[in-house]
């Protein structure tokens, strides 16, 4: 990873010269922005419920899907299409990106929504591989590879419309719900399987018990798409609108080229706090069961636990990074993650308790939050209005795809060819980069791009 070099920030602007901006600042988000705030995050919510819907019940959907084979085996095929779902979210990056910025943020998201829905209902009602054979694990990649399109658009998008529905006071703060509703379509998730859990056989669950949270998922993403129509469209993207004309799609990556500084920090800052993401939410889920020896229903419950201290978290996060910046908190996540992954792992690997656990997650997640709870409203400083959702959108999701989706398969791997701590050492690695571009990067919140 080759950092990105930034030129000094420079001196604060006269009293004078803050003035009106700071009058704005300090009054509190008028309702009706609070109220699309609300609106846009609630959707938000319903999406990532929907990716990690399948994640979360892996574990029993995996032999309705695959042939028999060994868990581990079974796994890996699961998290190869979970894998392939993230490669479609470049593709849904620029689509989408490129069409919130010519049409809209509002629109976009309602998009990105009404394909999450179609996704989430075909994985419901596919019949098992013993009943249609090898037309299963085809259509649900088709699915997946739906919800990667729809994912790969929801970020940028909604990562714009929130930090320009925000004030400038307190955008970090702001946006940060971003993934607190990102963690909380997780939680939900999580909610659903200690619940069926609970109520159904682990057969049931096997056979056709994993489908109800599908179906959960494509019913409510029917109430988001009526949430996303009332939200108001963000008064940056009109003013803008108003004085540019559209563009073709030429000229958009021109545009965008314009700004390779920007697009090399997004990659960079992306890359580790991906991988650790993913790491400490999605796949110790698994790690947890395949590794440790828990039982399904113990991992899932110290998922949930951390899950929810973590989404707490990410406001309070977010709030700092206003008060003293955003390089400052990035490079405490850097690096607490490059000292702390490896020895993390050993400990959580050999621990028996669950409380243990628990605390083991919690300390990692700590760290993570310092780039999950304003890596968004970073992005989206980085970039002027006519390119912002097309600049936060595109090489993020390069950038997980890259990194992020590939986490669990690449975890899965290392332990079926008997060397799993070398993903222990990838995490780091991957920190590591990301924390040399954290240390050198211009601080975001001073770059001046985004107006209130």
């Amino acid at each position: 990873m080759v950092p990105v070099q930034g030129n000094p920030v420079q001196g604060p602007p006269v009293p004078g010269e803050l003035a009106a901006p700071l009058a704005m600042a300090s009054r509190a988000p008028r309702p009706s922005r609070l109220r699309s705030i609300i609106g846009g995050s609630i959707g938000n919510l319903v999406e990532w419920y929907d990716w990690y819907a399948y994640s979360a019940f892996a574990l029993y959907f995996a032999k309705s899907f695959f042939p028999p084979a060994s868990q581990t085996a079974q796994l890996l095929n699961t998290a190869a299409v979970f894998a392939v779902g993230f490669f479609m979210r470049p593709l849904g990056g620029w689509i989408m990106g490129r069409y919130a910025d010519q049409h809209g943020r509002k629109a976009a998201l309602t998009l990105s929504v009404m394909l999450m829905c179609g996704g989430s209902l075909l994985i419901a009602i596919t019949p098992s591989y013993a009943t249609i054979g090898l037309l299963a694990p085809t259509l649900l990649l088709v699915a997946r590879l739906v919800q990667g399109l729809s994912v790969g658009g929801e970020y940028g998008a909604s990562a714009t419309y929130l930090s320009e529905m925000a004030g400038q006071r307190h955008r970090g703060f702001w946006s940060s719900f971003q993934y607190v509703t990102l963690i909380g379509g997780q939680l939900i998730a999580l909610s659903v399987l200690l619940i069926l859990q609970r109520l159904l056989t682990k057969p049931e669950l096997e056979t056709w018990g994993w489908r109800v949270p599908f179906v959960i998922g494509a019913l409510c993403a029917v109430v988001a798409i009526g949430l996303r129509r009332t939200m108001e469209e963000t008064g940056e993207f009109q003013r803008d609108q108003s004085t540019r004309p559209r563009t073709s799609a030429a000229a958009t990556v021109r545009g965008l080229m314009q700004h390779p500084r920007a697009v090399l920090t997004v990659v960079g800052l992306t890359a580790g706090g991906t991988v650790a993401f993913y790491t400490f939410t999605t796949y110790a889920q698994k790690f947890l069961v395949n590794t440790v020896g828990f039982t399904a229903p113990q991992a899932t419950y110290i998922n949930a636990v951390t899950l929810l201290v973590y989404i707490a978290l990410q406001p309070l996060v977010g709030a700092l990074s206003d008060r003293i910046g955003r390089r400052p908190v990035l490079t405490a996540f850097g690096v607490l993650g490059a000292l702390g992954t490896v020895p993390l792992f050993t400990a959580l690997e050999q621990t028996r308790s669950v409380a243990g656990a628990i605390w083991l997650l919690l300390a990692a997640l700590t760290a993570v939050s310092g780039y999950t709870a304003i890596n968004a409203v970073v992005k989206a400083e980085l970039f002027p209005t006519g390119i912002r959702a097309l600049g936060v959108g595109l090489p993020y999701a390069v950038t997980v795809a890259l990194f992020g989706g590939t986490a669990e398969y690449i975890a899965l791997y290392f332990k079926n060819i008997g060397h799993e701590r070398w993903f222990y050492w990838y995490v780091t690695a991957c920190i590591v980069g990301s924390l040399l571009v954290y240390v050198t990067m211009r601080e975001s919140s001073r770059l001046g791009h985004m107006q209130d």
